[in-house]
């Protein structure tokens, strides 16, 4: 393929992965999950002058325990980042933030005809196999229902999707030709910048960092340096390959680290060592009652390891493989034929990296979307293992049945027809989430407004979803944590918190239950009466509470 023609290919899967991504944000008006709504809302707040800040605060780990609170004390702030742009142009609506996701994430499946490109390139397959794997390989990614989710949704996970693939794309390409590397070599310069960027993004960018050095070992005995003897050429090697990208993402997220270290009093996320350490989701909302290790030894061999069991069970059913039909369970099955590929080398093992880490070591935490979002690079990977192992199936056949050699093209067309029907359920699920939350938080405001209790006159509010109260409502929000009342109440006490809201519709932890428990402290929340029905279809209401004890 020629210069011209590749350009001519990736502009093209550009512009058709933007049309996709774009249809599908104008079903999706609200910002869901939570995470979404906290990049939105943070971006908004620097468009608005108030700086990076956000009005939700719900972690309690780190000080200071503020609102407006410093941003990011957790999360990254790069998808933040991506959305001020648009939004200083558009407006600060959610629309505009979506603007930013479409376009970044639509440079997923340029990334994955790439890759299908070398892979086709290191088979040496024949020329029209060869584009149909290439180009096939980025329409699959264009239709991929788990990736176009995340490009209706300004969050962290398309950003760190493209920085991740752009770093085992160069890996890649380090790889192929060795040669002697210089110091300034731009293809370890690219390496480094685009691990700087994910480690702005993700904090898993250190299990792709990890894989080029695995990947910088393999190869580092044939790269030319000088005529010192085997073992020391071999390290002064891997030296280069390692150290310059290594330099390099550290300028990157040095100043990041350094405002972090400013504020927070560390250059690293704070929490996410912690983490390690959660009996429940619930941890992370943590009060009084932090995640420790003894409290987690605690528990024992069983629920250590049942945990785990759980982690792994969410990580490869729940995010690759029921979201991702037909593609995920035919990529699956594929693997062990693209196990000993060289272009997909890096991608593997920095996929396998992230799968390992997170069910291992964050098995609690996973299942709240530790894994959900980091695992892009291994959608892709499985597109391209469902695109091999469909061509060398159909080429079989081909030959078996002496069909045309353009019958490669089966393999793209049919995993786009019965994947598209899965693509529009999960448009039209998120978009569903995403109108009946937008219904509630307006009827929130509405009823109190009503009932005489404006929350923008309440303070701060606890919450089991803080960070829409913050963002959809624009006031000050607490999580609420998964503790006793009485421990709720310092929680209030200390901020000047008015009113707890629950969501209805899910149990948080023992709340609201513990209510109704008799321990000390519920007496306190008094419920706030719901509106008489007015004959029309209202959304399902919320819980309210006045917190009534000084």
């Amino acid at each position: 393929m020629s210069r011209r023609e590749a350009w001519i290919t990736a502009l093209a899967i550009f512009a058709i992965a933007v049309v996709v991504r774009g249809i599908a944000a104008t079903f999706v008006p609200f910002a869901v999950p939570e995470d979404t709504a906290y990049y939105w809302g943070v971006a908004r707040n620097v468009v608005e002058g108030r700086g990076l800040v956000s009005d939700a605060l719900w972690s309690y780990y780190l000080p200071p325990l503020v609102i407006p609170r410093p941003a990011f004390e957790i999360w990254l702030p790069f998808p933040s980042f991506l959305a001020i742009p648009a939004m200083a142009l558009l407006g600060t609506g959610f629309g505009a933030a979506q603007v930013s996701s479409a376009l970044v994430s639509s440079l997923v499946p340029v990334l994955a005809w790439r890759l299908g490109a070398d892979l086709a390139v290191e088979r040496d397959l024949p020329v029209v196999r060869a584009r149909v794997l290439a180009v096939g390989s980025g329409l699959v990614a264009t239709f991929y229902g788990s990736l176009v989710l995340y490009g209706m949704l300004p969050d962290s996970t398309a950003p760190f999707t493209v920085a991740a693939l752009s770093a085992c794309v160069l890996m890649e390409r380090v790889a192929r030709r060795p040669g002697t590397i210089r110091l300034l070599d731009p293809r370890l310069l690219g390496i480094g910048i685009a691990l700087g960027l994910a480690a702005l993004t993700r904090n898993e960018a250190l299990w792709y960092a990890a894989a080029w050095a695995i990947v910088a070992w393999g190869i580092s005995r044939g790269v030319a340096v000088g005529s010192r003897p085997g073992a020391f050429a071999r390290l002064g090697a891997f030296a280069r390959l390692v150290g310059a990208p290594a330099v390099v993402a550290i300028a990157v997220f040095a100043p990041w680290a350094a405002r972090q270290w400013a504020i927070f009093g560390s250059p690293l996320p704070g929490q996410a060592v912690a983490n390690a350490f959660s009996r429940t989701g619930f941890d992370i909302f943590a009060w009084q009652d932090p995640p420790t290790f003894s409290a987690w030894i605690a528990q024992g061999p069983a629920k250590l390891f049942a945990d785990r069991i759980e982690g792994f069970r969410h990580n490869l059913v729940t995010v690759l493989l029921l979201p991702a039909i037909p593609v995920g369970p035919i990529g699956l099955v594929g693997l062990p034929w693209i196990v000993r590929s060289r272009v997909l080398r890096p991608l593997l093992i920095g996929g396998t990296l992230t799968f390992l880490a997170t069910t291992l070591l964050f098995p609690v935490s996973t299942t709240w979307g530790t894994f959900l979002h980091s695992a892009g690079p291994i959608h892709v990977l499985l597109v391209l293992s469902a695109m091999a192992g469909l061509d060398a199936l159909i080429a079989r056949v081909s030959r078996a049945r002496a069909w045309r050699p353009g019958s490669a093209v089966l393999a793209p067309i049919g995993l786009i027809l019965v994947g598209f029907p899965f693509l529009a359920l999960t448009v039209a699920g998120i978009g569903g989430v995403a109108r009946d939350t937008q219904a509630r938080y307006e009827g929130l405001a509405l009823r109190l407004d009503a009932a005489g209790l404006p929350l923008a006159e309440a303070g701060p509010v606890i919450s089991d979803f803080p960070i829409w109260i913050a963002e959809a409502l624009r006031v000050p929000a607490l999580a609420l944590p998964d503790e006793s009342p009485e421990n709720v109440l310092d929680l209030a006490r200390t901020f000047g918190a008015t009113f707890l809201i629950l969501d209805s519709e899910q149990a948080h932890g023992r709340w609201p239950a513990v209510l109704g428990s008799g321990e000390p402290g519920a007496e306190c929340f008094v419920p706030v009466p719901e509106p008489k029905p007015t004959g029309t279809a209202s959304p399902k209401e919320m819980l309210v509470y006045r917190i009534a004890c000084p």
